[in-house]
Protein backbone atom coordinates (compact mmCIF):
# COMPACT_ATOMS: atom_id res chain seq x y z
CA UNK A 1 0.00 0.00 0.00
CA UNK A 2 2.69 2.53 1.21
CA UNK A 3 4.41 1.45 -2.76
CA UNK A 4 1.45 2.74 -3.96
CA UNK A 5 1.04 6.22 -2.27
CA UNK A 6 4.51 7.11 -2.84
CA UNK A 7 3.56 6.35 -6.59
CA UNK A 8 0.80 8.52 -6.62
CA UNK A 9 3.19 11.34 -5.29
CA UNK A 10 5.37 10.95 -7.32
CA UNK A 11 2.78 11.16 -10.38
CA UNK A 12 1.53 14.09 -8.90
CA UNK A 13 4.43 15.91 -8.58
CA UNK A 14 5.44 15.30 -12.01
CA UNK A 15 2.10 16.47 -13.24
CA UNK A 16 2.42 19.54 -11.29
CA UNK A 17 6.05 20.31 -12.54
CA UNK A 18 4.30 19.54 -16.25
CA UNK A 19 1.54 22.26 -15.47
CA UNK A 20 4.11 24.67 -14.17
CA UNK A 21 5.98 24.60 -17.42
CA UNK A 22 2.78 24.24 -19.23
CA UNK A 23 1.54 27.46 -17.67
CA UNK A 24 4.83 29.14 -18.25
CA UNK A 25 5.21 28.57 -21.66
CA UNK A 26 1.79 30.44 -21.65
CA UNK A 27 3.56 33.48 -20.59
CA UNK A 28 1.73 33.30 -16.61
CA UNK A 29 4.02 33.87 -13.62
CA UNK A 30 3.98 31.34 -11.09
CA UNK A 31 3.24 33.31 -7.96
CA UNK A 32 3.25 30.51 -5.66
CA UNK A 33 3.15 26.24 -5.80
CA UNK A 34 1.31 24.20 -3.16
CA UNK A 35 0.31 27.19 -0.59
CA UNK A 36 -1.31 25.42 2.70
CA UNK A 37 -3.43 27.09 4.89
CA UNK A 38 -6.18 24.92 7.18
CA UNK A 39 -9.06 25.17 4.72
CA UNK A 40 -7.15 22.86 2.33
CA UNK A 41 -4.18 23.46 -0.66
CA UNK A 42 -3.83 25.11 -3.99
CA UNK A 43 -1.40 23.28 -6.37
CA UNK A 44 -0.62 26.24 -8.08
CA UNK A 45 -1.05 30.17 -7.87
CA UNK A 46 -0.27 32.18 -11.19
CA UNK A 47 -0.47 35.55 -12.64
CA UNK A 48 -2.14 36.07 -16.33
CA UNK A 49 -1.67 40.06 -16.61
CA UNK A 50 -3.71 41.63 -14.11
CA UNK A 51 -5.62 38.48 -13.51
CA UNK A 52 -5.26 36.11 -10.42
CA UNK A 53 -5.09 32.59 -12.03
CA UNK A 54 -5.83 29.80 -9.17
CA UNK A 55 -5.10 25.91 -10.75
CA UNK A 56 -6.03 22.60 -9.69
CA UNK A 57 -3.78 19.84 -11.26
CA UNK A 58 -5.08 16.69 -11.67
CA UNK A 59 -3.00 13.58 -13.04
CA UNK A 60 -4.35 10.29 -13.33
CA UNK A 61 -2.42 7.28 -14.60
CA UNK A 62 -5.50 4.82 -15.11
CA UNK A 63 -8.81 5.00 -15.91
CA UNK A 64 -10.35 3.18 -12.79
CA UNK A 65 -11.37 6.47 -10.87
CA UNK A 66 -12.28 8.02 -14.08
CA UNK A 67 -9.92 10.64 -16.25
CA UNK A 68 -8.16 13.29 -14.20
CA UNK A 69 -10.75 16.02 -15.62
CA UNK A 70 -13.72 13.55 -13.85
CA UNK A 71 -11.81 13.45 -10.77
CA UNK A 72 -12.60 17.44 -10.29
CA UNK A 73 -15.69 17.64 -8.44
CA UNK A 74 -17.68 20.60 -7.95
CA UNK A 75 -17.51 21.12 -4.39
CA UNK A 76 -13.54 21.45 -4.96
CA UNK A 77 -14.04 24.05 -7.37
CA UNK A 78 -15.84 25.94 -4.51
CA UNK A 79 -13.37 24.97 -2.16
CA UNK A 80 -10.67 26.70 -4.35
CA UNK A 81 -13.00 29.58 -4.58
CA UNK A 82 -12.62 29.96 -0.90
CA UNK A 83 -9.12 29.30 -1.04
CA UNK A 84 -8.78 31.98 -3.01
CA UNK A 85 -10.06 34.30 -0.64
CA UNK A 86 -7.80 33.16 1.86
CA UNK A 87 -4.58 33.54 -0.07
CA UNK A 88 -6.04 37.05 -1.18
CA UNK A 89 -6.56 38.18 2.53
CA UNK A 90 -2.95 37.24 3.17
CA UNK A 91 -1.63 39.68 0.22
CA UNK A 92 -1.45 43.59 0.27
CA UNK A 93 -1.50 43.90 -3.77
CA UNK A 94 -5.10 43.37 -5.43
CA UNK A 95 -5.97 42.16 -8.97
CA UNK A 96 -8.36 42.78 -11.69
CA UNK A 97 -9.92 39.07 -11.73
CA UNK A 98 -9.66 36.11 -9.92
CA UNK A 99 -9.92 32.63 -12.26
CA UNK A 100 -10.03 28.96 -10.97
CA UNK A 101 -8.45 26.86 -13.65
CA UNK A 102 -7.97 23.03 -13.87
CA UNK A 103 -5.17 21.28 -15.77
CA UNK A 104 -6.15 17.60 -16.35
CA UNK A 105 -3.34 15.09 -17.15
CA UNK A 106 -3.97 11.86 -18.12
CA UNK A 107 -0.97 9.29 -18.58
CA UNK A 108 -2.56 5.98 -19.65
CA UNK A 109 -0.08 4.89 -22.83
CA UNK A 110 3.26 6.68 -22.53
CA UNK A 111 2.80 10.21 -22.42
CA UNK A 112 0.84 12.68 -20.73
CA UNK A 113 -2.46 14.31 -22.45
CA UNK A 114 -3.00 17.81 -21.02
CA UNK A 115 -6.19 19.34 -20.85
CA UNK A 116 -6.56 22.86 -19.69
CA UNK A 117 -9.91 24.13 -18.61
CA UNK A 118 -9.73 27.87 -18.34
CA UNK A 119 -12.64 29.45 -15.77
CA UNK A 120 -13.27 26.12 -14.57
CA UNK A 121 -16.24 27.50 -12.32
Amino acid sequence: MAMKKDKDIELGKQGEQIAVIYLESKGMKIIERNWRCRYGEIDIIAEEGPNLVVVEVKTRSSRSHGTALESVSPAKLDRLRVLAAKWLATQSRTFDAVRVDVIALDKFAGDFALRHVRGAI
